[in-house]
């Protein structure tokens, strides 16, 4: 049995955090290294672009492996690449494609990446129990694991999905190129993934949204 800690002992423990500045820390507070995120929206609001700037900044701090099952090396993704400067990370960013073994093995692996994105969770086609033990190892290995995942609406796609939501750290909503950032260390600002098309996706909603208001009123 795990031995009991008191109240002192909890006071006392030092935990590894991310010392996030400006936006970032604004949006996420000032996260722990390991564990599990959620990073999550329909396809063409900006997703891929705001996992390559994520990526990018985590990269200041420590090695990112970005596991793109879905896309691969394709045109697509290497576009996004360019789009989002991740050269600048230089040798600190690689991608890879693996399944669930071979994440597990990456993750027990004392000299790999400390950070490790899945993109995305529908492709990785893993149990409930398969991420609980992907989890348990990540924060084991002091690792932290970003699971991209496919939306239906507002919400995560599927059944797994909705419970890796529940269950991560940091939730993130991609919708009109902002991430709508949900985390359990502070921060909780809107992140704009790309301000042009943010600002003509929100003010088109806004249009029909008042418009919708006045044909009510006025029939």
């Amino acid at each position: 049995m795990a031995k009991a800690l008191s109240i002192e002992q909890i006071y006392k423990k030092k935990f590894d955090v991310f010392n996030f500045e400006g936006e970032w820390a604004a949006s996420f507070g000032q996260p722990e290294t390991n564990g599990v995120w959620l990073v999550y929206g329909l396809s063409g609001h900006g997703k891929t672009s705001f996992n390559m700037q994520l990526s990018r900044y985590l990269c200041s701090f420590k090695r990112v492996q970005y596991n793109t099952l879905e896309e691969g090396a394709r045109k697509s993704f290497r576009d996004a690449m360019q789009r989002n400067n991740m050269h600048l990370a230089k040798y600190r960013f690689s991608i890879n494609s693996e399944d669930y073994d071979d994440l597990l093995k990456r993750i027990e692996n004392r000299k790999g990446h400390r950070i490790i994105v899945v993109d995305s969770l529908q492709y990785l086609g893993i149990t409930k129990s398969e991420y609980r033990q992907l989890k348990r190892k990540a924060i084991q290995h002091k690792k932290l694991i970003i699971f991209v995942s496919h939306a239906r609406g507002r919400k995560p796609l599927g059944a797994l999905a909705e419970f890796v939501e529940y269950d991560a750290d940091v939730k993130i909503r991609v919708e009109g190129f902002t991430a709508f950032v949900k985390s359990r260390y502070g921060g909780g600002a809107d992140y704009i993934i790309w301000s042009e098309g943010a600002a003509k996706y929100w003010n088109k909603i806004k249009a029909t949204h008042a418009r919708r208001h006045h044909q009510h009123h006025h029939p």
